[in-house]
């Protein structure tokens, strides 16, 4: 039992980290680069904080999980604390697999 709630949150996380890449690989094209939208690592740490505080059990790991992923996702834009604003990304440039 414990082993599949292992695979269910490194799965969770991976399923975040792909829905993350998703939107900064695709949608910020199809959206054409908003300059209002927040980085989507701002999702991640609500998810986090709200996994810790508002849920149980194996819920909470799972939103946890989630939101980690988004935040991996976009850790760059973390690390220069980039809240709101176009990527400015060149398309021909982009990578799907990396930490951005």
């Amino acid at each position: 039992m414990i082993l599949l709630n292992i695979i269910n949150i490194l799965v969770a996380g991976f399923l975040g980290y792909l829905i993350g890449r998703w939107g900064d690989y695709y949608l910020v094209y199809l959206m054409k680069d908003p300059d209002w939208a927040p980085h989507h690592w701002i999702y991640g740490a609500i998810m986090m904080i709200a996994a810790l505080f508002f849920f149980e059990n194996s819920l909470e790991a799972w939103i946890f999980a989630f939101g980690l992923g988004l935040f991996v996702s976009d850790l760059k834009d973390f690390w220069d604390m980039k809240f709101y604003g176009a990527d400015n990304k060149d398309k021909s440039k982009r990578r799907f697999w990396h930490i951005d």
